[in-house]
């Protein structure tokens, strides 16, 4: 099996994600934020969770050699949440994303991981520039998406979604 990069900040971890964080991405997957703001992806128990990573997330990272990572807190271990490039459907650059478990909100674990992912996106995989997409609602993702340097630059609608969504641009060139 491959290895892919994994990478860290002064609090966090950011390893990609594999089948034995099924438990926690089960667990992220159906909290009240995500459910909200992403969508409901079906993932009703560990298994599915398990076919979640094998169908969405490891291709992904087979194929560009970077994707979704979950986040660990260094001091104990804790996976907090997830922060990813996303190679998605309906955007002409790759996207950057973030979600963390509720309890874990509000402590700057979300720039800190995104920070970390947006340099690694220039430097690590050359990438030029990073998009971010958000619901209109989500004024939390909105803020941090605009201290992460992206701008806003209209609304996007995905295929095979109907919710126009926030979309806002960086170009990674200035870092």
């Amino acid at each position: 099996m491959t290895t892919y990069q994994t990478f860290e900040t002064e609090r966090l971890i950011l390893r990609p994600t594999s089948y034995e964080d099924a438990p926690f991405i089960f667990e992220l997957l159906n909290t009240p934020g995500w459910l909200k703001y992403i969508g409901d992806r079906n993932v009703k128990s560990v298994k599915a969770a398990e076919e979640y990573i094998k169908s969405r997330i490891i291709p992904q990272f087979e194929k560009l050699g970077y994707g979704n990572y979950t986040v660990i807190r260094k001091t104990d271990g804790a996976k907090i949440g997830s922060c990813g490039l996303y190679d998605r459907e309906g955007l002409s650059v790759v996207d950057i994303g973030f979600a963390f478990l509720p309890q874990f909100g509000n402590q700057g674990y979300a720039f800190e991981a995104a920070s970390k992912l947006k340099e690694a996106a220039s430097e690590y995989f050359g990438l030029q520039q990073i998009c971010a997409i958000t619901t209109k609602d989500n004024l939390a993702s909105q803020k941090l998406l605009e201290k992460l340097g992206l701008r806003y630059n209209g609304t996007v609608t995905l295929p095979s979604d109907e919710e126009q969504l926030l979309l806002y641009q960086s170009g990674l060139n200035h870092i």
